[in-house]
């Protein structure tokens, strides 16, 4: 089983990229979604993050208060890392009970898309890693055109990793600045070089 990792920072176009294989009917793990799922009614990560913040960080449906500890963790990014490693602990269980599966399966490829990649269950998990990166000004563009506040966006662009970093944790580095045309092409000729060379069909 060949496993490909997606990353790249908010903006970039990482999750255009994963729903290129998504459509395709390629099994592709998101973080962001497992994430929501950890953090949800219940979920995995409640416990253990209601231990670390207290009984504010967890709303009455015991689903994480969102509102609350964005308030909390991007005031302090010590607490930020503590928020992050108690969710991607969980996100990382669930991603290697689905790998072990699809590998029974005798699934040919799997997709990690992982916005923050750690070395734990993301990097020593992957094959081949592709970065998406994107020049800032339109990363900024684009968040605002979902709906952000300027003020949020920049703060959630300067909390991460630099399109630099990525590009240099990359097997192969895609610059999604243009359009969704140029992007597909751009997939497809790493999807011919380093998929198709192996066997595997998308």
């Amino acid at each position: 089983m060949f496993v490909l990792g997606i990353t790249g920072p908010i903006g970039s176009g990482k999750s255009t990229v994963s729903r290129y294989f998504g459509d395709r009917e390629i099994v592709v793990l998101d973080a962001d979604q497992i994430s929501r799922d950890v953090t949800a009614s219940e979920g995995d990560a409640i416990a253990e993050i209601e231990e670390e913040f207290g009984s504010k960080a967890i709303n009455a449906d015991r689903s994480l208060n969102r509102k609350y500890m964005a308030d909390v963790v991007f005031k302090d990014n010590r607490k930020l890392d503590q928020l992050s490693s108690i969710i991607h602990k969980h996100v990382f269980i669930v991603m290697d009970k689905v790998l072990e599966e699809q590998k029974k399966l005798k699934t040919k490829l799997v997709v990690l898309d992982v916005p923050i990649p750690v070395n734990k269950g993301f990097v020593d998990h992957c094959d081949q890693i592709w970065a998406v990166t994107c020049e800032d000004h339109i990363r900024l563009q684009r968040l605002l055109d979902r709906g952000m506040s300027k003020e949020d966006a920049l703060r959630r662009i300067a909390v991460q990793m630099t399109n630099d970093e990525y590009a240099a944790l990359g097997d192969h580095v895609i610059d999604n600045s243009g359009t969704v045309d140029e992007l597909n092409g751009k997939i497809e000729d790493l999807i011919k070089s380093e998929l198709n060379e192996r066997g595997i069909r998308v």
